[in-house]
């Protein structure tokens, strides 16, 4: 808890010499010069090695020397540390004493340098030999009753070649309860749009961005959490695109941006971005979708040659535009209906030319599903997709969550999927659904899934309800993490717990490349550089072949091991069971990849009825009842995820310290609080209430009625039963909280 509060009123600009010298404190502080700056020069580069942070795409041409923003330094300022944890460590720490420090700590100790066990009942890790901790997994599944009391976590750090492996190994295992982080993210996105367009992805290219006449960019803060956005951002506007921000918080990447690459930003001569900034109500997004609908239809300004062509469903969706009323949009929005209908003007003269982006401020809602169906319709009213400058563009968070999924981490992959895999593995797999993420807890909690095995993340930080998941997590009897640095989930842990430390991916893995996909679909090559920080480290890709050697064997076509030798073996076996990767090892050997098929993009809509389809889903928002706030989780500038690197939260104006909840100034003052002042926040749900105690109460500039404050901090308060209807994503942006001073 911070006792002395710091803060001062928010920037209004992005990046510039501040985020220079913060990419090289943190590079140069962790890594060192020599092995920092190698890290840096090799990222995102051909021959070099992907991003660990955020997916946005690199350029189809030519790259600047430093093609990497402030957070990816950060990340890879946090991988590269040369410095390493490992049974001194832990023996000089108790479990109990590393609770007690915070996730800031936790990533400051540096690399996972050997295997630890934690035995049942001790209070210590200890090292463990690689061979013994592989046996010990096999002892617990195949101890299980039922291969579904196993449940297979994934972060989306893994590579399409150890997410296929490790996918592979739990469906030949018995079970498809694979979760993973798109389960919290984007799974809202990839439903919506596998709905109306019938492909899960966006459709656009950073060319299309070029091109465009008008960029949104709705419940997403490109300047914290993909700050390579701001560069296209940039170039779209000097090119004469206008960009309009949909977001409750005012948030300095969207406002202007400092190119820390170019003279005048490093002077601090910033490019304004919005020109348009619309500050919606928490949760009020569809109502503002629905209102630039129903503007449009009034006005004729529509594609009706498109919507003949390619869309259905439009005449019932065009009944529900004519029955909603003016009075729902403008309170379930927070907006004027002058300011809806110009967005509307802006839209329809912008030459259908029109991209929408958006994140975690739209996808982690109760009705987040029909609110990216809602911006679909709109799209499809305008004809806005299929066409250059034009298209739908949910932005991933992790920098392989598309290529997991693609990979087939997922709990209910198509019978097409499962199919082929079945004929290129030679062994039978399950084709019942499995459990997603919030599935995951509630069978922990209840005792029917007893093993969590995760291939990367920070579980217990990342999913929601904080005390309700951390009871779920202790009744399994074995919890195993495969980590490069120590975080939170290796403490709070099942009977027996294993954490297995891997290469990063900016280290050599002798040689050889793997794959990732960006948040426009392009498959490109990664291959590690630097030495590897300790000896004892294993690759993903090993570390899952030698837990399928171990538990199932050899079986079918199955060679673990052989498989492992060279990912060109794995590359083969993708290119037969996923579409869309023919020739892979010759053409993600190509400079810049190559881009997987997109069928919307081409007017190809794979739906039941081959149509691109409009959704007439009820007008909806969630309501605080009367005296309560809306409060939404986000993430500060020093962190990305669940990966803390600091205590600042610089173009908020936030000063060491996390514990805090933005407020509206007038909301500050009625309930007696002063700035900086201590206050209790209670969330309310239908199971009962949750308690965040003493956090700080800071001034902001956002909607009355509404509160901010850090995730995971503020996890606590997110009831694990408040989920997107379809999507089960929790509903992490719109808890409804009472707020009180301190007691």
């Amino acid at each position: 808890m911070s006792d002395n509060p710091d803060f001062h009123a928010p920037e209004s600009q992005a990046a510039g010499m501040p985020a220079v010298v913060s990419s090289l404190r943190q590079v140069y502080g962790k890594a060192g010069v020599i092995r920092g700056t190698r890290a840096l020069l090799r990222l995102n580069q051909a021959g070099g090695f992907d991003c660990p942070s955020c997916a946005w795409p690199d350029p189809d041409g030519e790259r600047s020397a430093a093609e990497f923003c402030e957070n990816g330094a950060k990340a890879i300022a946090s991988e590269a540390m040369d410095r390493t944890i490992g049974r001194e460590f832990f023996a000089a720490h108790s479990i109990d004493e590393l609770l007690a420090e915070s996730d800031a700590w936790h990533d400051l100790q540096g690399r996972l340098a050997e295997p630890m066990l934690l035995r049942e009942g001790a209070t210590h890790y200890e090292p463990v030999a690689w061979g013994e901790a592989f046996a010990i997994l096999a002892d617990e599944l195949r101890g299980l009753a039922s291969p579904d009391e196993a449940v297979f976590y994934t972060s989306g750090r893994a590579s399409n070649e150890a997410a296929f492996l490790y996918q592979l190994f739990a469906r030949v295992f018995g079970t498809n309860n694979l979760p993973d982080c798109s389960n919290m993210c984007h799974e809202s996105s990839g439903l919506a749009l596998k709905e109306s367009i019938g492909v899960g992805k966006g459709t656009v290219t950073l060319d299309d961005f070029l091109e465009a006449e008008v960029i949104l960019c709705v419940g997403q803060n490109p300047g914290t959490n993909h700050p390579r956005m701001l560069s296209t951002l940039e170039a779209a506007v000097k090119k004469g695109a206008k960009v309009v921000a949909v977001n409750p918080l005012k948030e300095a990447g969207l406002i202007g941006f400092a190119h820390p690459q170019h003279v005048a930003g490093l002077m601090g001569r910033a490019t304004p971005l919005a020109s348009t900034y619309l500050q919606v109500r928490v949760n009020g997004d569809m109502a503002l979708f629905r209102g630039v609908a129903k503007v449009l239809a009034e006005r004729g300004c529509i594609d009706e040659g498109f919507i003949a062509e390619h869309g259905s469903g439009y005449e019932e969706y065009r009944r529900l535009l004519d029955d909603t009323g003016w009075d729902d949009v403008e309170a379930m929005s927070g907006l004027g209906r002058g300011e809806i209908e110009s967005l509307a003007g802006l839209l329809a003269g912008g030459g259908r030319r029109v991209i929408t982006c958006w994140a975690m401020g739209l996808t982690q809602h109760r009705n987040a599903v029909a609110t990216i169906r809602e911006i679909a319709n709109v799209h499809l009213m305008l004809g806005a997709i299929g066409r250059p400058g034009a298209g739908l563009c949910p932005v991933r968070g992790h920098s392989n969550v598309q290529g997991d999924r693609t990979m087939g981490i997922f709990e209910k992959m198509p019978e097409s999927f499962l199919a082929s895999l079945e004929k290129q593995a030679g062994v039978a797999v399950p084709r019942e659904h499995g459990l997603d993420t919030v599935g995951s807890i509630l069978a922990m909690h209840d005792g029917r899934a007893k093993v969590l095995f995760a291939l990367g993340g920070n579980f217990v930080q990342a999913t929601p309800d904080s005390g309700f998941t951390e009871a779920a997590v202790r009744r399994c009897r074995l919890t195993c993490h495969v980590s490069t640095k120590l975080n939170r989930s290796h403490l709070v842990h099942g009977r027996r717990a294993l954490i297995l430390p891997c290469l990063g991916r900016s280290e050599d893995d002798a040689g050889r490349i793997v794959t990732t996909e960006n948040s426009m679909g392009v498959v490109q090559a990664s291959r590690g550089r630097l030495t590897p920080a300790s000896e004892h480290l294993l690759s993903e890709i090993e570390i899952v072949a030698r837990l399928g050697e171990t538990v199932a064997g050899d079986v079918g076509k199955i060679r673990w091991r052989w498989l492992a030798e060279d990912y060109d073996r794995i590359r083969q076996w993708i290119e037969a069971v996923v579409p869309g990767f023919g020739r892979y090892n010759e053409r993600v050997r190509e400079a810049g990849g190559f881009y997987l098929p997109n069928a919307a993009k081409d007017r190809v809509w794979h739906t039941p009825d081959g149509k691109a389809r409009f959704s007439a889903s009820p007008l909806e928002a969630v309501a605080a009842a009367p005296g309560r706030f809306l409060l939404q989780t986000l993430r500060s500038h020093d962190q990305f995820n669940t990966t803390v690197y600091g205590l600042d939260d610089r173009y908020r104006g936030i000063s060491g310290m996390r514990d805090i909840v933005f407020l509206h100034p007038g909301d500050l003052a009625a309930l007696g609080v002063k700035p900086g002042g201590r206050i209790d926040v209670t969330s309310h749900w239908r199971d009962g209430e949750r308690h965040l105690a003493g956090f700080r109460a800071i001034p902001y500039d956002l909607p009355a009625g509404t509160a901010a404050a850090y995730f995971p901090e503020a996890n606590v308060l997110v009831p694990v039963g408040h989920v997107a209807l379809g999507s089960n994503t929790p509903a992490s942006k719109s808890i409804e909280v009472s707020i009180a001073p301190a007691g």
